[in-house]
């Protein structure tokens, strides 16, 4: 049987002991709590010292842990599955590295996280756009369909690479288009990784509370003007994952 320790969830800055009910990981009804040195405090619960799996139900009680305790106070998110052996090494933590975590709490004080992704709808669209906006790749594919495939191999291997190439730049231009007017009103922002052909933004922006509500006037007047051409999935509020990611040792 795993030995027992201590799963943090978050750090947030208070000294005073706090019990946000029993609502932790893993579905024993372990007492949410909170671990503190001076005026910066751990939020914990018991916890078997395992790997929980990365499925809804672990990260959906995660979530709901920050939630609520993101109802009264600015947190530092922590990363997903960060257990201490028990309350000292938790102290540790947050006495070793005061001055730091304090800083953070100072920058993400009054701020949210808000997500944003675009997506093309019409993929056949954009394709017969960069054909009709390449004169080359309009007259190669004019020449391949005149002559048998076997003799057009090195052809559409050359039409599918300028396709390509005209594709990323098509996405670059129309992802600055709709990322210009969201980096105004941000105090930072960080870009991820798109997947596949059709994602032109997957961006996450730090906003201040005071201009949260200018963001989604924001994102209503792209949707009224893009929206036949793009679909948007907008969250948030959230904690700021891509801004901060709290582990035990700063190598992790």
């Amino acid at each position: 049987m795993p030995e027992e320790g201590k799963y943090i969830y978050c750090i947030i800055g208070t000294g005073e002991a706090r019990n946000f009910g029993p609502i932790g990981i893993g579905g024993r009804g372990d007492e949410v709590e909170t671990i503190a040195y001076k005026d910066v405090g751990a939020v914990i619960s018991n916890s078997p010292m395992t790997k929980y799996v990365i499925s809804k139900e672990n990260l959906m009680a995660h979530e709901r842990v920050v939630e609520e305790v993101m109802r009264d106070y600015t947190i530092l998110p922590t990363r997903f599955c960060t257990i201490a052996v028990n309350a000292e090494e938790i102290r540790r933590l947050l006495e070793r590295r005061y001055v730091e975590l304090k800083h953070l709490l100072r920058d993400m004080d009054y701020k949210v996280e808000l997500g944003v992704k675009a997506l093309w709808r019409d993929m056949a669209l954009i394709f017969q756009e960069i054909v009709d906006e390449n004169e080359e790749i309009k007259r190669l594919k004019e020449g391949s369909a005149r002559r048998p495939a076997r003799q057009t191999h090195a052809q559409r291997i050359a039409i599918g690479q300028m396709v390509q190439a005209d594709l990323e730049a098509k996405k670059e231009r129309e992802a600055e288009a709709i990322l210009a007017p969201l980096k105004r009103l941000s105090v930072h922002y960080r870009l991820n990784r798109t997947i596949g052909d059709k994602m032109l933004l997957n961006g996450a922006f730090l906003v201040d509370r005071g201009w949260e509500k200018e963001f989604d006037d924001q994102m209503d007047g792209l949707i009224a003007t893009c929206g036949k051409r793009v679909k948007f999935m907008y969250v948030g509020p959230a904690p700021p994952y891509n801004f901060v990611n709290i582990t035990l040792h700063p190598e992790e």
